[in-house]
């Protein structure tokens, strides 16, 4: 990084509060999307999670299926044995041959029965199932359009306001720059601080800006003279006269026209 020009306190101080003025500006930009952009977040989340949602329904239809496949190959398998079964019956040497084939006969009925009460049951689950993708399709569609509808307002906003964003925070680096980084620390430390994101104000009606202690004479003859920083200590705000707030916020007005 390039050695930075010696500066006056006194260009310091114009120098923090026209970075103060451009990040506020972004600050305004920012809260007019509000919560935007998390609604948008939170709601492409809902339809990322109903779509896997309808995903794996569609696949357990798909496996019950198989399953009733797998049991009416089984219920075919088990008449061919039968008939076979009933055949050789015709022609057994003896009553325990024909005893045995019985069992056997017995056995496959019984596996026919026990495969045709599970694709009852898997039919059940695949009407259970076909319901629960019925709601959630529905829900999708509802969580869709309300994403298209967000998106949409979001898209509007940003279209207003992403190309103003982008030229103030590039300003934002270019002030930063022109800064020594212990006084930038300090301001963004500040800044972090407080609620509405001010670390440089001016004083007002003889207090520091959006504060109500009043700032001693011989304190606001000391910041008009511009000669050392000085901060509130109430708020830990640095502070500066109200005419070098004038002229900076009149200077920054020309520049904000013109981004």
């Amino acid at each position: 990084m390039a050695k930075k020009k010696e500066t006056t306190v006194e260009d310091k101080l114009r120098a923090l509060y026209d970075l103060q003025l451009i990040d506020s500006r972004v600050d305004e930009i920012r809260s007019v999307r509000g919560e935007l952009p998390l609604e948008v977040e939170d709601l492409e989340d809902d339809v990322l999670g109903l779509k896997t949602r309808m995903d794996k329904l569609k696949t357990d239809v798909e496996t019950v299926n198989f399953e009733i496949t797998a049991k009416k190959n089984l219920i075919e398998e088990s008449k061919t044995l039968i008939k076979k079964y009933a055949e050789q019956q015709k022609n057994v040497r003896n009553s325990r041959e024909f005893n045995s084939l019985s069992k056997e006969v017995e056995f496959q009925e019984l596996e026919i029965q026990l495969a045709e009460k599970n694709i009852k049951e898997f039919k059940v689950q695949i009407e259970q199932k076909k319901e629960i993708i019925s709601q959630t399709k529905e829900k999708l569609s509802e969580r869709e359009a309300h994403l298209k509808h967000k998106k949409s307002e979001l898209d509007a906003i940003l279209s207003e306001t992403e190309k103003e964003e982008k030229a103030l925070l590039k300003k934002s680096e270019e002030f930063e720059d022109k800064i020594e980084e212990r006084l930038i620390k300090a301001y963004k430390r500040i800044r972090h601080n407080v609620k509405n994101g001010l670390a440089v104000v001016p004083i007002e009606r003889g207090a520091s800006g959006g504060s109500f202690f009043t700032i001693p004479p011989q304190v606001q003859v000391e910041i008009a003279s511009r000669k050392k920083i000085i901060t509130d200590e109430h708020s830990g705000r640095i502070l500066v006269d109200p005419t070098l707030a004038d002229e900076e916020q009149e200077k920054m007005q020309k520049l904000f026209k013109k981004i």
